[in-house]
């Protein structure tokens, strides 16, 4: 029923920049907050940034603040996460996913509700 589809990783040098996009679809008009995890490998998965479809709110994890951000289109059914300055420890599957609550379940995965496949960034030294 809900779907979530993430695209735009791929192989970077370690300062260079990537764009992902997850496009959402199926979900109910309560669903609030769609935003981005990361997982790399032998680390658990942590949430990046996340966006309120009602208000705009935004979250992002302290390690990224100031080189991602989260966006999304007029129609709210697609969000974007704009990675500058990428670092080699930030080589990780990243998971699109959506809760029906606020951002603050970006903090930790257990309160999102769907998950999309994942996308996989590389950034190499």
């Amino acid at each position: 029923e809900v779907q979530l589809v993430e695209s735009g990783g791929g192989l970077v040098q370690a300062g260079g920049s990537l764009r992902l996009s997850c496009a959402a679809s199926g979900f109910t008009f309560d669903v609030d907050t769609i935003g981005w995890f990361r997982q790399a490998p032998g680390k658990e998965r942590e949430g990046v940034s996340c966006i309120s479809r009602s208000d705009g709110n935004t979250y992002y994890a302290d390690s990224v603040k100031g080189r991602f951000t989260i966006s999304s289109n007029n129609a709210k059914n697609t969000v974007f996460l704009q990675m500058n300055s990428l670092k080699p420890e930030e080589t990780a599957v990243y998971y699109c996913a959506v809760t029906y609550g606020s951002t603050w379940y970006c903090q930790a995965d257990h309160g999102m509700d769907y998950w999309g496949k994942g996308t996989l960034v590389t950034v190499s030294s």
